[in-house]
């Protein structure tokens, strides 16, 4: 008698770019955002499901000044406090979580969690990374990631099912503006060169963000949509009334034709071997008028800038239309008014465990058109960055200090110092004696 199979288990992905503001930037409760599965329970089983992972990446997590020196702990921790308990206040059945690995580059930061009667308590090899791509490699932009192994083997002499995989997330803010393809694309295959992990396969000196079983890619990738001048909706994509069109979601559909991501991927210019479910089933998630549910402001034309990709091992490199994770939701969250991006959210059903004992942990498979290669020099690269980083973080913090929280009245202020401390130097002694 063989094994009955185990559960296909259950990722959650969360995103959200959180404008800078560092703790103010979340309502206290994150039902909506974190607790999706209220909303997909008839799909999944006949009771809720609480997922097995849940992995949490933020985008301008805080001022950048802060960030460029370094100054992320405290914010960074209460996140992580207000993450995990909010998960385990709306998990179906009192679920409890434990943080398998943060990891926090500038503004950009990725929390990922595993159940603790499952997941958790079979990780291994929890590693992190991070990245930058902003000018001489500054980390304004940039991104991180983390990635792990769970092994459990399970089953009789019949069958066995094996959970022994390796799983890797990233987190990324790619370059913004309409205009910036090129170097959207460029900076993912920065991240795909240098954001580098141990080798996998003796002999290899770094492993890429494709060495890894399942493969989870999200952020504020600022991709953008761009209508020809000639399509019905330009003329009015600056008025009120491309809101009200964007309410539609057949009118949706056709455009997401003009989605750059869609239109860079199938060219095969980027996110290589990776899948993305239904991204206009939600509205745009850019660019809203801060403190509105649902208005845009329209000096930028509205984006799906926010996206989870996601990849494993067997699914195959010739056919992109088809992934064996199952997209179960996809959705933003338009209650959120603090930013002017919308949060969002996707729930995605892995691949049944293999029956097949793999000598070695499987791998995604790429077209063999494709061979990423690591930069030799990509950790140099980024701690130079990084020390500039730290110079002007610090040189800014300071202004920003001297300024009561604001970097120009600081400025202000140290130019009306450095005046007055040169006008005190430069008396002459007559004119003191005088005195």
């Amino acid at each position: 008698m063989s094994a009955q199979q185990p559960e296909r288990l259950l990722v959650q992905i969360a995103s959200y770019n959180t404008n800078l503001q560092g703790v103010a930037g979340l309502p206290q409760d994150l039902v909506d955002w974190l607790a999706p599965t209220l909303q997909v329970s008839q799909f999944l089983a006949k009771e809720r499901r609480a997922p097995d992972i849940v992995a949490v990446g933020f985008q301008e997590l805080l001022p950048l000044h802060l960030g460029l020196s370094g100054l992320s702990k405290s914010v960074i921790e209460n996140r992580n406090a207000l993450i995990l308990s909010q998960i385990e206040e709306h998990a179906p059945n009192k679920e409890k979580y434990s943080l398998i690995a943060k990891v926090v580059n500038v503004g950009v930061a990725l929390l990922v969690y595993g159940r603790d009667d499952g997941v958790a308590r079979k990780v291994q090899d929890v590693q992190t990374q991070w990245t930058s791509f902003g000018p001489l490699y500054m980390g304004n932009k940039g991104a991180v990631g983390v990635r792990f192994r769970v092994c459990e083997t399970d089953g009789d002499v019949g069958e066995t099912y094996t959970y022994d995989f390796q799983a890797s997330f990233v987190n990324a803010h790619l370059t913004p503006f309409d205009h910036k393809v090129a170097r959207r694309n460029a900076d993912y295959e920065w991240i795909v060169r240098s954001l580098l992990f141990p080798p996998i396969i003796p002999g290899d000196r770094h492993s890429t963000i494709y060495g890894t079983s399942h493969l989870f890619f999200l952020g504020d990738l600022n991709y953008r949509l761009e209508l020809p001048k000639t399509h019905p909706q330009y003329a009015i994509s600056r008025l009120p009334e491309f809101t009200k069109a964007l309410s539609s979601e057949k009118i949706r559909e056709e455009l997401k034709e003009y989605d750059q991501l869609t239109i860079e991927k199938r060219k095969g210019n980027v996110f290589i071997a990776l899948h993305e479910g239904e991204f206009w089933k939600f509205k745009c998630s850019y660019k809203y008028k801060l403190g509105q549910v649902d208005k845009y402001n329209l000096k930028r034309m509205p984006s799906w800038t926010d996206r989870v990709l996601y990849a494993t091992y067997n699914d195959s490199p010739e056919d992109a239309a088809h992934s064996n994770i199952t997209n179960v939701l996809y959705t933003s969250i338009p209650s959120y008014t603090t930013s002017d991006h919308k949060p969002i959210v996707s729930l995605l059903l892995m691949p049944p465990p293999s029956t097949i004992k793999h000598e070695s942990i499987p791998q995604i498979r790429l077209p063999a058109s494709y061979r990423p290669t690591p930069d030799p020099n990509a950790v140099l690269k980024k701690y130079f960055g990084r020390c500039i980083d730290r110079i002007i973080g610090f040189i800014w913090w300071t202004l920003t200090l001297l300024g009561a929280g604001s970097g120009v009245v600081g400025v202000f202020n140290f130019l009306m110092g450095l005046g007055a401390w040169t006008w005190f130097k430069g008396r002459s002694p007559s004119t003191n004696s005088s005195v």
